[in-house]
């Protein structure tokens, strides 16, 4: 049996549970693991001598054969990477952004040095993703992907829903529990989510999609409000990844948050767990769900990663063959004011006569026909609480009917999944 020699660089939560978990492994053994303070107290003994503060120790290594990624961000991740690659070293990485921003420069030159990369936990953390799609699904034409591949928004949109409590609230309450970071730009802006299904749209899809062409809504502007009309509406708010493409390989992807179907399996993804629904032929519909982050799930997915390695390593001269990448034609991107989509509003508008026909008109004129048009009360200003679910229509329209409402304040817009 040959035993593979690999380097760590990144050693936070991640990469503590992946050397807790590696010891249970003959084949593997971890010679250098670079973190950017030697001395700092860990969850986990280290021999000191394995430890440095250099990460080019391990990318340049002679003795190390897979590099093992987990710090995160672009740079000065993508340095590290690739001076491993020009070394002739085995890539296994977690990082999402990289992979969106770098993904097409990282696979070119992986395959010139003939290494192989593998990033099964920079997806959807312990829900296998990458792997099935590659090998058991490889005979599927996938054309739709729709997940939830935030745990922090998640969370956040789940207490919103459950505690009737207001964006701000819950928030403090998630970074007080270690769900949120102290600045949670990067995961209630949808950057995370849309890093992912960069990727993920890539894959399944065989086509590049490049992440600038991803349109990306974040979940700030969900109000308590929203959360109680979805439900007697019949929904759940979730923020969803999404992904679609036609004969024509025009590829629709982004992130924003959605009114689900109660009916829906994805309206029922809670908390903090991660799910993903892919649509294909012949396979139909299938959904994929579990632990999206944390210390073991995630670890879980590296060391599978580390494992299809060792099991090839130095049997072939072509490592893991249907894990390499094989897409090099772009995606023609579909740019959001050309998606048709349901829509939910709602709206704060005078109490007079004739409002709700005001609204019907204006959204008649631009060929919007109405779902449902509701009136709740009305307030001590003399206002009244009006929401609107529309039929499917573009994109561009419903933006034309909020500038024609001058009388009415659209206090959400919220595309409906159907």
């Amino acid at each position: 049996m040959t035993k593979i020699r690999i380097g760590i660089i990144g050693f936070g939560t991640v990469g503590t549970g992946v050397y807790k978990s590696l010891k249970d492994f003959d084949n593997v053994e971890v010679v250098k693991i670079a973190v950017k303070n030697i001395n700092k107290p860990r969850s986990v003994e280290v021999p000191r001598e394995i430890m440095t503060d250099n990460p080019l120790e391990i990318s340049e290594n002679p003795d190390i054969d897979v590099v093992v990624e987990l710090m995160g961000g672009v740079e000065p991740a993508w340095s590290y990477i690739k001076s491993a690659l020009e070394h002739g070293k085995h890539i296994v990485t977690a990082n999402k952004e990289l992979l969106a921003k770098k993904g097409e420069e990282l696979f070119n030159l992986s395959e010139e040095k003939n290494c192989v990369v593998l990033y099964e936990a920079a997806i959807a953390g312990g829900i296998p993703i990458i792997m099935p799609i590659k090998t058991i699904l490889a005979g599927n034409k996938i054309n739709r992907l729709q997940g939830i591949l935030n745990g922090t928004t998640n969370y956040i949109l789940t207490k919103m829903d459950a505690d009737g409590a207001s964006y701000e609230d819950v928030l403090k309450e998630a970074q007080q529990l270690g769900y949120a970071e102290t600045d949670p730009t990067g995961d209630v802006e949808g950057f995370d989510a849309a890093y992912k299904i960069t990727t993920l749209a890539t894959i399944a899809f065989n086509f590049r999609v490049k992440f600038e062409d991803v349109y990306r809504e974040g979940i700030t502007k969900i109000r308590k409000q929203d959360m109680k009309n979805a439900n007697e509406l019949g929904y759940k708010i979730k923020l969803i990844a999404s992904a679609t493409i036609d004969e024509n390989n025009n590829a629709d992807v982004r992130v924003h948050p959605m009114l689900v179907p109660k009916t829906s399996m994805l309206a029922h993804i809670d908390y903090v767990t991660n799910a993903i629904a892919l649509n294909g032929h012949p396979m139909g519909s299938i959904l994929l769900s579990g632990p999206g982050a944390g210390e073991f799930p995630t670890a879980s997915s590296v060391i599978g990663d580390i494992l299809a390695i060792a099991r090839e390593y130095k049997t072939t001269d072509y490592l893991l063959p249907m894990m390499r990448c094989h897409h090099h034609s772009k995606a023609n991107p579909v740019q959001i004011e050309n998606t048709y989509n349901k829509y939910y509003l709602s709206i704060t508008a005078p109490n007079a006569i004739g409002v709700i026909a005001k609204i019907g008109t204006i959204c008649a004129n631009k060929d919007i026909s109405l779902s449902s048009i509701l009136q709740k009360g009305v307030g001590e200003d003399n206002t009244a609480d009006i929401t609107v679910i529309t039929e499917k229509c573009l994109e561009k329209s419903i933006k034309e009917v909020i500038t024609e409402l001058t009388d009415c304040e659209v206090n959400s817009l919220i595309r409906v999944a159907e």
